[in-house]
């Protein structure tokens, strides 16, 4: 059992994951426990008009990887898991939430800012307008290991890729036309990273490559009830507060393609005297890059029962 403390100054970060971390059977053993964890996969299949919570708990696996599918289904799953743990006895009152990517549409969530069902309906849409982005301009995306930052910057200034994470030191992920981050590759292993690695995904997020969603996606955030967060959320872009609705509109436009600023963000968490970091949803992504940030705060994944229940709160 590991024990949180009751200690009234404890400051508690919840971070959410992005897309990324998702794996087929996620959620299912939630929603086989948790009456609130059935409630929202029941609430999300809904507004969705489709199963999502069957694409979760048995795939295919190829299905779930969409962009349009796996944003709902790992928004979804980190939902059921927040208000599971809820339910089992371990409520979460956490000074500041944070999410990656679209995790940040389920921090919103959990400050209060949307509803759920608003939420799970305008990451489907995010997702579907980000896929089309990416088949009209086809790109990728690439991590780079053992970098430096102003190298890196060099690189993508030469090849006309972009910095789209900063993730933790020696971890920045690039964005850009599938030319330009191949060329993109090559030097920066020509400069002396340790390693190169293309990611899995159906565009080159986080970049100028998506701004063709923009429009869209003003589009369905001026139809949403935004409340002004009940606590703080780090924003993605700038890695600072949000404490109005206007500021968080603002942020989940400009996210789309402004870099990720997750190390920076981790970075004022911690200087804001955050001393232990819950991420809640499917992987364990931020928790490791949280891990690699700082070595003196706590860091816990909660997922499933059993992860939860290992908490006392």
């Amino acid at each position: 059992m590991v024990e949180l403390g009751t200690d009234s100054t404890r400051k508690v970060a919840c971070i959410f994951p992005g897309q990324g971390s998702q794996a087929v059977g996620m959620g299912y053993s939630l929603y086989e426990s948790s009456r609130q964890a059935k409630e929202v996969f029941k609430e999300a299949d809904e507004a969705l008009q489709f199963h999502i919570s069957q694409l979760c708990f048995e795939g295919p696996e190829e299905v779930l990887r969409d962009t349009i599918n796996a944003q709902p289904a790992i928004l979804t799953t980190s939902i059921a898991c927040l208000r599971a743990a809820s339910e089992f006895g371990a409520p979460l009152k956490p000074v500041v939430v944070a999410g990656h990517s679209l995790g940040e549409y389920t921090a919103l969530v959990a400050a209060d800012v949307i509803s759920f069902t608003d939420a799970v309906i305008l990451v489907r849409e995010r997702g579907r307008l980000m896929h089309e982005a990416g088949k009209a301009k086809p790109g990728g995306m690439a991590a780079i290991i053992g970098l430096d930052e102003v190298t890196l910057e060099e690189v993508c200034r030469e090849t006309g890729s972009q910095i789209a994470n900063f993730n933790c030191s020696g971890q920045i992920v690039i964005s850009g036309t599938r030319e330009s981050l191949a060329r993109s590759m090559d030097l920066a292993k020509a400069r002396g990273a340790r390693r190169v690695i293309p990611l899995q995904v159906s565009g080159a997020f986080h970049s100028v490559l998506m701004q063709p969603t923009v429009e869209g996606m003003t589009q369905a955030i001026s139809q949403v009830d935004f409340k002004h967060p009940s606590v703080p959320v780090i924003a993605n872009s700038t890695a600072q507060p949000l404490t109005s609705a206007d500021e968080v509109k603002d942020e989940l436009i400009r996210q789309l393609s402004n870099c990720v600023q997750r190390q920076p963000s981790v970075e004022y968490m911690l200087g804001a005297g955050v001393s232990t970091f819950i991420e809640i949803g499917p992987g364990q992504v931020l928790t490791g890059l949280i891990r690699k940030i700082s070595n003196e705060v706590q860091v816990f994944n909660m997922s499933d029962p059993d992860s939860i229940n290992a908490i006392n709160m």
